[in-house]
Order: structure tokens, then sequence, then C-alpha cells
């Protein structure tokens, strides 16, 4: 097919508005596969990059919460074909690591990328949001990042998977381990939150409270299975989760706003052995205190959550087939449809907390 040329969001420097650009797909070589994008959500990691709080290395190819369909695969690809519906993973674990080879695969030391880099016309190479770059039409990628998925599932609830939603989910079942009749709070109730509220309540959770300082945050918890909500302006959140566990705390607490404050409050409003996990994602420059004898005498887990402990070619599947049965509601993720020019204008949306996701259709 060769080299093709497409229009692609691209942050050039840091801090700048994002624009769109024209941009080079090669054809994929061994191992990799070229994919037509259908959906990619607006995520606050690719805010993270545009800000240059990943790293420096612009210019950016942003976008990786993505839907889409197999164009082409290179040389060597097995398992994938033109034409298969695929929810993009950033994670594609190689098999052959220290963690691989002891089944801790989301541990992976050496997740595959495209070898080829896209390029803008100029021959600049581009740096794609998590190896993946997805807003745009066409994407290259290594062919484990391709996950197949029921093509039943509409692309603008699917790609969430790929991201926001298996995060959230999985440091729930996945990290936290919430079993039948267990407390669960969740601090922090955007849509990484809110799939950790519907991964707890899958997974039998008799209480799961819900801690925010937007009212209309807690209403979009208490769809996804919020039992309880406090509203932090108000309310001691600590005292508020002891409150509705009968003294104790909870047995889960689920950061996921990423800041010593809230992790601190996750910390005290744990149960005695209660586990608490940080999905948020933390400033590099933020530390957190705390009394080191708080931490023996507790005992239990403090722990973070990388991706949802997820494996995606077991776990996508899974999670597509509970939305299918309609028990993961993946559609109420979307708060809104934009196409690929209105990326900036999501940012100024997901940053004033308007939005669960906007939801970018090619």
């Amino acid at each position: 097919m060769g080299a093709q040329t497409v229009e692609a969001v691209v942050a050039r420097h840091k801090g700048a508005p994002v624009g769109l650009e024209r941009i080079i797909v090669p054809d994929p070589g061994p191992g990799e596969a070229r994919v037509r994008v259908r959906a990619c959500g607006v995520c606050h990691t690719d805010l993270h990059y545009r800000e240059g709080a990943i790293n420096d290395d612009y210019p950016f190819l942003l976008g990786h919460e993505a839907a889409g369909t197999v164009e082409s695969v290179g040389e060597g690809v097995t398992g994938l074909a033109p034409g298969d519906y695929v929810v993009l993973a950033w994670r594609a674990p190689c098999g052959t690591c220290r963690a691989c080879r002891r089944g801790m695969a989301w541990y992976c030391f050496d997740s595959r990328n495209a070898a080829q880099p896209m390029t803008l016309e100029d021959g600049t190479p581009l740096a794609p949001a998590l190896g993946i770059g997805a807003f745009t039409p066409l994407t290259l990628v290594a062919a484990g990042q391709c996950v197949p998925v029921d093509p039943a599932a509409r692309p603008e609830a699917a790609g969430l998977i790929g991201c926001g939603v298996m995060a959230g989910f999985g440091a729930a079942v996945n990290t936290g381990r919430v079993t039948r009749g267990e407390t669960v709070a969740v601090i922090g109730c955007g849509g990484v939150g809110n799939a950790a509220i519907a991964g707890a309540a899958i997974a039998g959770a008799r209480k799961i409270i819900a801690v925010d300082v937007d009212e209309r945050k807690l209403t979009w918890a208490r769809h996804f299975g919020a039992t309880d909500t406090v509203d932090a302006r108000s309310a001691d959140p600590v005292q508020a989760v002891r409150d509705l566990t009968d003294g104790f705390g909870a047995d889960v607490i689920i950061e996921a706003v990423g800041r010593p404050e809230t992790y601190r409050q996750a910390f005290d409003a744990r149960d005695l052995a209660g586990r608490l996990v940080l999905v948020g994602v933390p400033d590099p420059t933020m530390t957190v205190e705390l009394p080191l004898a708080e931490v023996f005498g507790r005992g239990g887990h403090l722990s973070s959550s990388w991706y949802g402990d997820c494996l995606p070619s077991r776990d996508f599947p899974i999670l597509i087939d509970l939305y299918r049965r309609g028990r993961l509601d993946l559609d109420a993720f979307v708060t809104e449809t934009v196409g690929i020019s209105d990326v900036e204008e999501a940012f100024a949306r997901m940053r004033r907390g308007d939005v669960l996701r906007s939801v970018v259709v090619l």
C-alpha cells in the first residue's frame, strides 16, 4: 500500500495549544500493524503530554484510548489480520522479560511498540502518546498492542477500555481484589474513579462510597454503583467513610486523584489491614509523609495500580463482554463526541470537570 499521509493532532511545544498537522504513516514492518482509528477518547494523559509533564520529546502525536480496524500487518504477525476490530493497548507484554517469566506480565519491562516512527511531512519523527498516537485516522503500532474484541461494541465506548476504564476497573478488581461483601471507598470520581466504582459493584462490594468535591461527579458515581456519596467540600472524608462503615473504615480504598492530601485521607480511612490502591497519577514533584508506626500497626497493603494491573489480551474482551451483557455501562462514560479539530476545546472541558470523557470520532 505504501506510506500514507493523514491529518493528526500534534503538540509541538510545551503548554502550547495543539494543532492539526499532516503526518506520514509508514507501511507496517515486521511485528507491526497499521490501524484505521474509529474513535479515541480524550484522556488526561494526553493533556499531560501537551503540558510536558511526561517528558519533553516534542513533537507529540496525541491520542491513545482508541478502537479501530486493522488495515494491514507486517511480516511475521500471527493471530491478527486485516479487518479485525481491535482496542489498542499501551502495554504489550513481551513474554520473555523477568516480570513476564514470573507470571506478572502487567509489569513487563520490555513492552512492545512500533519500531518505525511516524513523522511530520518534513521527516521530523513524532513521539506517539503512550506508544500509540491515535488522534488521527491511521496509526502504526506493534501488533501486540492490538486486542481483538467483539465488533458489535460501538467504538466510542470500546476505545475507553484502552486506558481510563481499564485503569479504574482493574484498580478495584485486579489490584484491590475487591470481593463479595467488602466495603470500598473511591476518592476522586472522574472517569478512572467511576470505572473503579463500576468494578467494585460488579465484584460484589456491599457498600461503595464515592468521595469528590464536585456534585456532578457524585451523581455520575451513583449511576455506576456507588451506594453512598461524600461531598468533601462540606464533610471530612475520613470521618464520613468511618461513619458509613460502622466506625471501622473501608476494606479497600482506591485513590484516583494522585495528590498527597487525598492519599493521606485514603490511608487514614482504611480499616485495620485494609488495602489502599493508588491509581491517580501524581506529579513527579509530589511527596507524601506517613507516620511509620501506623504503616506498621495498621497492616494491610499499600499499592499502586499500573494500567489496572491488566493483561489486555485477557481483560479487554472480558470488559467488552460485560458491556454487551449490560453489566458495564461504557456508554455512560461518553459525555460527548467531537471531531478531530476539537481536541483543544475538549481539554478545556476536561479541566473544568464538565465531562467524564469526550471522544473523538474519526
